[in-house]
């Protein structure tokens, strides 16, 4: 059975799972999937060749994926889901997310109101990711990460949690993702390394490998990253901007 506002509009050849629920005005382009127990908020666009509520594939030898009993994923209000998007089972997006063309949002993550989650950016399992970050055109983010509210991540950023690279049966038990605090930037093709932290409104500069934890209000360059320099006043987000992000949020 499915629960579908009679205002929303639905493209052809859609198909549309079990218990699906859609919302008021939302729009729902061409060859979009919709799995099943899917909820898709009010005004919310999904554009042609979408997949929401995907279940994970899980490989003989994967470290990270789990076959475990997911909760639906959940696409708040006013969200723009671009073409070719993949967001998983288990996933909860809040209200005025962009997940641009070719996105992938993995099982048991949680995106905060007004974040953009760029072309082809995928957010790997267990991560979260908060209110007005910007995440730029094929970043990665690795499993278990944290991003904090307002974070800059530019295009191209890597980051990793195995430090075995791989090898060695004990290497399950250390896996790590990264952190970025509030406000936190990370310019182009930066590499941040296993359970490091970029700290309250640091700047890694572009090129950068991140190999230990990055001050707050630091600015950090080269390889490995070094700090530089504090980061300049007028670059500082205000306190009262970082506690509004998080409250809405709340």
């Amino acid at each position: 059975m499915h629960h579908i506002d009679p205002t929303a509009q639905i493209g052809q050849y859609c198909v549309i799972g079990r218990n699906v629920t859609i919302g008021a005005g939302a729009v729902i382009g061409h060859h979009v999937v919709i799995h099943d127990d899917t909820v898709v908020g009010d005004r919310t666009r999904i554009d042609d060749f979408a997949c929401l509520g995907k279940t994970p594939l899980a490989a003989a030898r994967s470290a990270v994926t789990k076959q475990s009993d997911l909760a639906p994923c959940v696409i708040g209000p006013d969200c723009l889901i671009g073409t070719g998007a993949v967001i998983y089972r288990g996933c909860t997006l809040a209200h005025h997310v962009l997940a641009a063309d070719h996105a992938t949002l993995r099982e048991r993550v949680t995106v905060g109101h007004h974040t953009i989650v760029g072309r082809g950016v995928c957010v790997e399992c267990d991560c979260t990711v908060g209110a007005g970050c910007k995440i730029q055109t094929n970043a990665y983010i690795t499993a278990y990460s944290t991003v904090g509210d307002c974070a800059f991540i530019a295009p191209g950023v890597v980051t990793s949690n195995d430090n075995a690279a791989g090898r060695g049966a004990d290497r399950f038990a250390h896996f790590k993702g990264v952190t970025v605090e509030p406000g936190g930037r990370i310019g182009a093709g930066a590499v941040i390394l296993p359970g490091k932290t970029v700290g309250r409104q640091a700047l890694v500069a572009a090129g950068s490998v991140v190999t230990h934890n990055v001050p707050p209000a630091t600015v950090v360059a080269g390889v490995p990253a070094r700090p530089l320099r504090p980061v300049p006043a007028e670059q500082l987000l205000s306190e009262q901007e970082l506690l509004q992000a998080k409250e809405e949020t709340e």
